[in-house]
């Protein structure tokens, strides 16, 4: 998820290779980024949800990860909220003949659309550093599983079925 964050952030591009707005931005493709986004901040929000239901999170490794999670959940919904706002803004400009308004919706659809990309990235690094608290976690859990099993003496070995031992 973390991957896909990142890469959504990097690839939802809006200016042209000048830097410039289109002329005529796609309101399809625009309203397509914000879909899925919001579709994006629909998994980031079950797995919080899953994992704050999990035994995990009450660790101190687990509660920082679930606090990582939930910056996640909330950076994830404010990408889509500001990404459709990217695509009413390119809607409203595509019908909009008045070149002041032209200007202000295009600054605005381009605030909203970098916005909505930052957000995506802080997602990223906060499902990043959740991973990372997990994976320190989980490295401790087997840390302690080897000098457990280093501590504990041998078993001894089971009867052998069905008769007396010779």
């Amino acid at each position: 998820m973390k991957v896909k964050a990142h890469n959504a952030a990097r690839q939802w591009e809006l200016l042209d290779e000048d830097g410039h707005v289109p002329a005529m931005p796609s309101y399809t493709v625009l309203l397509q980024n914000a879909t899925d986004a919001q579709d994006f901040a629909r998994d980031v929000l079950r797995l919080t949800a899953e994992f704050a239901r999990s035994p995990h999170h009450a660790t101190r490794d687990g509660g920082a990860a679930l606090k990582h999670l939930a910056v996640a959940a909330t950076m994830s919904s404010y990408a889509a909220s500001y990404l459709a706002e990217t695509a009413e803004h390119a809607l409203a400009l595509l019908r909009s003949t008045n070149p002041a308004d032209r200007q202000y919706l295009s600054n605005n659809m381009v605030h909203d659309h970098a916005t909505g990309r930052a957000y995506l990235r802080r997602t990223s690094e906060s499902l990043r550093d959740a991973g990372k608290e997990l994976e320190d976690h989980l490295g401790f859990q087997r840390s302690l599983a080897q000098l457990t099993r280093q501590e504990t003496p041998p078993a001894p070995p089971a009867p052998r079925p069905g008769g007396r031992p010779r």
